[in-house]
């Protein structure tokens, strides 16, 4: 650090002047610049790894503890940047950004999961119901997988959001046209060849005694 601030004051210094004599040293300032730029990225790279060290000191209890509170900040984020822009310019417009960043987020999420578990191309609904579990929502939400009739459903039971929502006394959110590309979108990343269909959903609910249904089939 110290050299770093060293090599600020000759950098203002010499950067200043355009004789001759200086034009070396301003190279020589800008590379040892660089060195210490890669010495600081090391030195961040080094934290990360003693935050794993730090993390390996907690009971599994207490790391599972740690995984639900990581998920409600992250819901916590995409609930408060949705509420934020509708509250400025209308459910509609924020439904319009919702729907893209779940687009791109979805099929982020499912392929890291896919790596994690090691699944194969092709894994299929039984592959699709591991992923499931591992999900984000699947440390906030009350949900249950099924198999019926060669089909997948995933029913949420219980969901955060629309019990906040509620709560505060603010509309159901109308969640079924996110949800296509959110459940379809994550589906697809893990099997190409699996269709999903919403079985029921705010604002078309057809179960009232869950909050949302998809149901996965796979096309042969």
């Amino acid at each position: 650090p110290y050299e770093s601030l060293t090599l600020r004051h000759r950098q203002t210094e010499y950067l200043g002047s355009g004789r001759p004599e200086y034009r070396h040293r301003r190279f020589e300032i800008y590379g040892q610049l660089a060195a210490n730029r890669d010495i600081m990225k090391k030195t961040r790279d080094g934290a990360n790894m003693d935050n794993k060290k730090n993390l390996s000191r907690y009971t599994k209890e207490q790391l599972i503890e740690l995984i639900e509170i990581y998920s409600k900040n992250w819901l916590a984020t995409d609930g408060v940047w949705f509420q934020s822009v509708e509250s400025a310019f209308g459910m509609d417009e924020a439904m319009k950004h919702d729907a893209e960043a779940w687009k791109r987020f979805t099929v982020i999420e499912a392929k890291r999961i896919k790596e994690f578990l090691k699944l194969k191309d092709g894994c299929g609904l039984e592959g699709l119901a591991q992923a499931l579990s591992l999900r984000f929502y699947a440390n906030l939400n009350d949900c249950e997988i099924t198999f019926s009739g060669g089909a997948l459903f995933y029913t949420s039971v219980k969901c955060r959001v629309q019990s906040a929502r509620e709560r505060k006394g603010m509309p159901f959110h109308p969640c079924k046209s996110v949800g296509i590309i959110e459940y379809g979108g994550f589906a697809k990343a893990i099997d190409p060849r699996i269709r999903c269909e919403c079985v029921s959903c705010y604002p078309d609910v057809t179960d009232p005694t869950c909050r949302c249904k998809w149901k996965f089939t796979i096309d042969e």
